[in-house]
């Protein structure tokens, strides 16, 4: 693949570094920060207070390692560097081909589903400042995305605008707010009108909406429930009537593929075109389901080749690739092989458009500040 453009990752992701917490926490909250243990047994883990789950931190960064080589218990020296040093971030972007990168939180991501939405508060705004202060080495190439708990529709604003000040570039939602009101509630209409006046894309990443029972059958099934949260998220945004009364939100879906959204919103459609009548006032649409999925919603995806196959069945434009450095799903450092086989069959515009321009527009990034992706990048950095 011929690349003359630069080559942003929409989704990836940071080694909360052992300090995050404990140095950049409120002092109130050091002495129960989530902190790293030193274990025999388990390898390096985070422990968050208040919660059962441990994070083993050798698959939060294990791009690169062969599958039979994933080691859950690996030790803090054993993790990629720059997974949560900045200052050796960019030679690894240079390895993939990659030109930029939106960093989104792998431990933030437990912490979305703490019980005590206190401890959440000051943990999500803890990070905020540390994210801010490791994406500062370039600001063009490290673009980082903050965490609110919304434990409130005012808070959540004033953490968008605390978040832009710190030169963040979005927020990572919780699947579940704080509130007793759920997302397509008109309460909500204030926080979506601020993120879309802020430039403050919203974001839900898998993986961060509390689970509603245990999985069923075998527990490799678990693995195929993980983007099921996500479609409830965008259903509920787009038959809640969200984008009806926010015509400027756009919102992304992040990491839970692309390949379903031809059907998704087919299903949309019948279950709108054929129930509807039936449903309670105050529930209609002025356009199909699948219109404001076309417009509004983004969703990110790195080797999901169903998705390069239907770029014609979906608004090409709303789609992200991405390489989700450094987690073991990471298609680093074979990103580049990966995309001469997966976008072979896409056009220009829709190669440029899904790799470049559709992130640089929803963020906001200067591409003429970028170096060019692909053997250019692989060349430099060799």
């Amino acid at each position: 693949m011929q690349v003359d453009h630069p080559i942003i990752s929409a989704d990836s992701h940071i080694a909360e570094a052992p300090n995050t917490y404990t140095d950049y926490i409120d002092p109130k909250w050091r002495d129960v920060a989530p902190h790293v243990v030193e274990t025999e047994d388990k390898g390096d883990l985070y422990v968050i207070d208040g919660m059962k789950r441990t994070i083993n931190m050798g698959l939060i960064a294990a791009a690169g390692q062969a599958p039979e080589d994933l080691n859950p218990k690996a030790k803090w020296h054993e993790l990629p560097i720059s997974s949560w040093d900045s200052d050796y971030r960019i030679a690894d972007q240079n390895k993939d081909g990659v030109s930029a990168e939106v960093i989104y939180p792998s431990v933030g991501m437990v912490l979305c589903n703490h019980p005590d939405e206190d401890y959440k508060k000051a943990s999500m705004d803890a990070y905020n400042r540390w994210i801010s202060d490791y994406c500062s080495v370039d600001t063009n190439r490290l673009l980082g995305i903050g965490q609110t708990p919304l434990r409130s529709v005012a808070e959540g604003i004033s953490d968008l605008e605390k978040m832009k000040n710190a030169g963040l570039r979005g927020v990572m939602m919780p699947g579940n707010p704080c509130t007793e009101f759920d997302f397509d509630d008109p309460q909500w209409d204030p926080f979506w009108q601020a993120a879309t006046d802020l430039k403050m894309p919203v974001s839900w990443h898998i993986l961060t909406t509390r689970e509603s029972g245990k999985p069923r059958g075998p527990k490799a099934n678990s693995f195929m429930t993980i983007i099921r949260a996500n479609q409830d998220i965008m259903g509920t945004l787009v038959f809640g009537g969200v984008f009806e009364r926010n015509p400027g939100l756009k919102v992304v879906c992040v990491e839970a593929d692309a390949g379903w959204v031809p059907h998704y919103m087919y299903r949309m459609d019948h279950a709108y075109n054929r129930h509807r009548f039936w449903l309670p006032p105050g529930e209609e649409l002025s356009k199909l389901p699948s219109e404001y999925f076309s417009e509004h919603i983004y969703t990110t995806f790195q080797d999901d080749w169903v998705a390069f196959k239907m770029v014609n069945d979906v608004n090409h434009k709303r789609l992200l690739w991405a390489n989700d450095f450094p987690h073991s799903d990471s298609t680093w450092p074979w990103s580049q092989d990966l995309l001469d086989k997966h976008a072979a069959n896409l056009s220009a515009e829709q190669r440029i458009d899904i790799l470049c321009n559709n992130v640089a527009e929803l963020y906001n990034i200067d591409v003429s500040s970028l170096p060019i992706g692909g053997d250019k990048l692989v060349a430099a950095a060799s």
